[in-house]
């Protein structure tokens, strides 16, 4: 995905991020950023490709249980929340976090499963693209939501032969990206730091314990599926956290946000690779087309 499990836990701390790269970033500095960023969106995008493997033998709900696990551990790692001292108030949207997180997770990969890495992942960015579009008033924004929309026609183009579930999914999936981006705000006001992010991913982990047990012994993991499901744990979760992180200490949010754009487009050159999922002319149309419209999201949210 296109860093979508992450960005939540960037955007507790972004305030503190973009302070320190308003001063003049030398030219080297802001490149390694952008290599970083490019690393991230590679990172995830192979993460669930290399996951997708294993969607034969564990089913997709399989690889996001340990994808979640994984994500858990190194979530406490580096939050460290301490959760007795957690109030109602607080708990309320971490707790609404984390099953955002677990449904978001999972429509993905079972999106992946039915409809390809690149359309699933372009679909879903059309969360953070109606969250950045909200954001922007300016008349631009119609341009924006112009070009989106002629994207997801292309790239749905419903016919008898359409699978509408995968496309359901893949829009359950953008919706709660949306949905914590506008809770991440909440935590980020009412916890400190990256706890509260941390506490969310450690509970949707729990979640995905009964979860992938049952799931993992009606499905016998072989030794390679295991392997598949934790190398897309690390790569789609572990290795952006790193990377953007980093990224956002030498570059501005903004930039940040337009290099994320072309995650739909690292997923249709991985799937193609990795999967072998192929895309016809009109999807790589739809897919441009969906990116550009973040990119002027992006830009127009900016603009006072």
């Amino acid at each position: 995905m296109p860093n979508a499990f992450w960005e939540c836990v960037l955007r507790t701390h972004a305030g503190h991020v973009e302070t320190e790269t308003r001063s003049a970033a030398p030219a080297r500095t802001r490149a390694s950023g952008v290599a970083l960023m490019v690393g991230s969106g590679l990172g995830s995008q192979t993460g669930a490709a290399v996951g997708a493997l294993a969607f034969d033998a564990i089913t997709p709900v399989g690889v996001v249980a340990v994808r979640q696990w994984v994500a858990g551990v190194v979530l406490l790692a580096v939050g460290r929340p301490r959760l007795r001292s957690f109030t109602r108030q607080q708990w309320v949207p971490v707790l609404g976090l984390a099953a955002v997180f677990a449904t978001m997770n999972v429509s993905l990969y079972s999106a992946i499963d039915r409809i390809g890495l690149g359309l699933a992942v372009t679909l879903e960015f059309l969360g953070p693209l109606a969250v950045a579009l909200a954001g922007a008033r300016h008349r631009g924004t119609l341009g924006c939501l112009a070009l989106a929309a002629t994207g997801v026609v292309l790239l749905t183009r419903p016919q008898p032969s359409s699978d509408y579930a995968g496309i359901a999914l893949a829009l359950l999936a953008a919706l709660c990206w949306a949905g914590y981006i506008l809770l991440n705000r909440t935590i980020g006001q009412r916890t400190p730091g990256v706890a509260g992010s941390a506490a969310a991913g450690a509970v949707s982990a729990l979640v995905y314990v009964p979860v992938g047990i049952a799931v993992l012994v009606a499905n016998p993991p072989t030794p390679t599926a295991l392997a598949c499901a934790a190398v897309a744990g690390v790569l789609a979760s572990v290795v952006p956290f790193l990377f953007d992180l980093l990224a956002l200490r030498r570059a501005p949010a903004p930039v940040f946000g337009i290099f994320m754009s072309g995650s739909p487009v690292y997923a249709a050159v991985i799937g193609a690779v990795v999967l072998g999922q192929t895309l016809a002319v009109l999807d790589r149309i739809g897919i441009a087309l969906v990116v550009v419209a973040n990119v002027g999201a992006v830009a127009l949210s900016t603009r006072r």
